[in-house]
């Protein structure tokens, strides 16, 4: 079984923002693949299903973007799932708008989501699907940039990003983070 998780904040007034792209992932990939009904536990909502034959564990904590790791720990302990079967799916300030990266460990980058997640399994070592949201241009306008919603010129880069990961998800439960990448990349040039 592998652990997917969306980061975001819970609020509903917060479901449309730029920081809550994680949870927006997640979403599409669990309605493309029909996975099970979401679920409160671990601190967070949960749904199961696969995703080309591999069990997942999707998740979006609902303990607020910087408490993330007290829901994902508790979850990746329940199932006895190894850091490196974790993924997290998080938005990226330092990518373009609809560029998409596929990791494996790293810093937190002044992301307090993930400097939780590190806490709570108490290593970095895990995967990142990160998200681009673009940068605002000045630091001090990054969480008010991050805090907002989508704009309107936003949403068909956004529609097509996601619906791009939800295709590239079985490359990503085939442990094909790289062809997962190029995937995404071609149906983003695609969508155009």
């Amino acid at each position: 079984m592998k652990l997917w998780v969306g980061l975001g904040n819970p609020e509903p007034g917060m479901l449309r923002h730029r920081h809550n792209v994680g949870f927006m992932a997640v979403d599409a990939i669990a309605a493309r693949h029909g996975f099970g009904p979401w679920k409160q536990r671990f601190r967070g909502l949960v749904a199961e299903g696969a995703v080309d034959g591999v069990r997942i564990l999707a998740l979006k904590p609902q303990t607020y973007m910087n408490d993330s790791g007290e829901s994902v720990q508790p979850a990746a302990a329940y199932f006895r799932i190894a850091p490196e079967a974790v993924t997290v799916f998080h938005d990226e300030l330092d990518l373009a708008p609809g560029r998409v990266r596929i990791k494996r460990g790293g810093g937190a980058a002044g992301h307090n989501g993930l400097r939780s997640i590190d806490r709570g399994l108490g290593t970095p070592d895990y995967w990142r699907v990160r998200l681009g949201i673009g940068h605002p241009g000045a630091k001090e306008r990054v969480h008010g940039h991050v805090l907002s919603d989508f704009a309107k010129t936003d949403q068909a880069w956004l529609a097509a990003m996601l619906d791009a990961v939800a295709d590239a998800a079985r490359l990503l439960a085939g442990d094909r983070p790289e062809e997962a990448m190029t995937r995404i990349a071609l149906l983003m040039q695609e969508s155009g």
